[in-house]
């Protein structure tokens, strides 16, 4: 490569130089040359555009072996993947199929999960196991999969294939608590972590859960392990997360305080047995609201966690309202009427805060209302329904969030 060579008191100016023209060569070292000098790597497309100040002593050399830079040597999975790639290729190598090599995936332990346009074109099919093996070896990988579309089962089945090892089984931490699922028949839904914390931090001890969409145990056993309630009911219809569930539960120690129920919750039987429900399914749970309000204690009731994807239309900066609402509200105080009671609005010493668009604010009231009425329904009774908190899960789609809504359902005594 071409370096300028200078004497070391000089160095570092013309180093400063060198980078604020663009004219540095960040793929190598600075490195030392007879003479007491230091060679400063310059790009060589660029030797026409050096204007180099007279009071810099130095001269043009080229070097046979350059040391390359730290950042050189640390090159990413992804830069590996593709220099095998292009071996195993060699000539037949193009920009087209490069295309295909995909810059990030998902790692399951030893398996790793590609993105679904990953190596799609014809040559790469035409190299058969091989690909695969290379894919394997460049990502320090045992086993391969490729994500397909969610097919439209009412499941939400992934369509994964296994490209190489001979099972799908793979174990995940998170937040301290053991998954092992089936990539090729289960979904994981790792965007959904922050509720997941914020449900193990739920004052639960004593109370009895149902969990009515408990897919691979994502909140249930959050509720179990770190939020301490003292039993569960899991419910959930397809049967590959079922078994997947259940094997997290053992894996967990938590088996003895979680029943499952192995079908559509819809038609679960139970009545009058729990202190919270969590109704974690998106776009909306809202089928499940009727079952929720069946199963809350009739002469306590109890808290529901409510899914819902909520649109919120986009708005000038200068008009749109945003409404501080506390973490937690007071069920005190609230009208005879039994109307959905509100977090107050300084919240009380040390509480949080979240900032509540009013499309957010309007559905919880709708809902809280609609709650309201199937409680009344169901029990020959007025019911209160105090929302004590928002909580946004994530964008969802353009102008779409995953929300979670707490709330309290009391029945209003004689």
């Amino acid at each position: 490569i071409p370096a300028l060579a200078t004497e070391l008191q000089f160095a570092q100016r013309l180093r400063e130089h060198l980078e604020e023209e663009q004219l540095l060569d960040g793929r190598y070292r600075l490195q030392k040359v007879p003479g007491g000098r230091v060679a400063l790597p310059v790009l060589e497309e660029k030797l026409s555009q050096l204007r180099l100040p007279r009071e810099m002593p130095c001269e043009l050399v080229q070097i046979q072996d350059p040391i390359p830079s730290r950042a050189a040597c640390r090159r990413t999975p992804a830069q590996t993947l593709r220099d095998e790639l292009q071996r195993l290729l060699g000539e037949s190598w193009s920009e087209e199929l490069e295309r295909d090599v995909p810059r990030a995936w998902q790692r399951h332990g030893d398996l790793v999960l590609l993105s679904e346009d990953s190596f799609r074109s014809a040559p790469w099919e035409k190299l058969g196991p091989v690909l695969w093996e290379t894919v394997a070896s460049a990502l320090g990988a045992q086993r391969l999969a490729r994500q397909g579309r969610v097919l439209p089962d009412g499941m939400r089945t992934p369509s994964v294939t296994l490209l190489l090892g001979h099972d799908g089984w793979v174990e995940h931490v998170d937040n301290g608590i053991k998954y092992t699922f089936d990539v090729t028949k289960c979904m994981f839904s790792p965007g959904n972590i922050t509720e997941k914390l914020r449900v193990a931090s739920l004052p639960c001890s004593g109370e009895v859960l149902v969990d009515l969409y408990a897919g691979i145990g994502y909140f249930t056993l959050q509720y179990l392990v770190h939020a301490a309630a003292a039993f569960a009911h899991a419910c959930e219809w397809n049967s590959h997360a079922v078994e997947a569930l259940r094997r997290n539960l053992v894996l967990n120690g938590v088996q003895d305080r979680c029943h499952v129920h192995h079908g559509d919750s819809r038609q679960l039987e139970l009545r009058d047995i729990a202190d919270r429900v969590n109704l974690g399914l998106i776009p909306s749970s809202e089928e499940g609201w009727p079952v929720a309000c069946r199963v809350l204690k009739k002469s306590t009731g109890g808290v529901l966690h409510i899914h819902h994807n909520v649109e919120t239309p986009p708005a000038p900066a200068a008009t749109q309202t945003l409404v501080r609402w506390a973490e937690r509200g007071s069920p005190e105080g609230a009208g005879s009427n039994g109307a959905a009671q509100h977090p107050s609005e300084d919240g009380g010493k040390g509480s949080l805060r979240n900032r509540i668009r009013p499309e957010w604010q309007r559905w919880a009231e709708a809902t809280a209302a609609r709650i309201r009425g199937l409680l009344a329904e169901l029990h020959g009774q007025s019911w209160r329904t105090s929302i004590l908190h928002i909580e946004a899960v994530k964008s969802y789609a353009p102008h779409v969030h995953h929300l979670v809504l707490d709330l309290e359902c009391r029945p209003v005594l004689p």
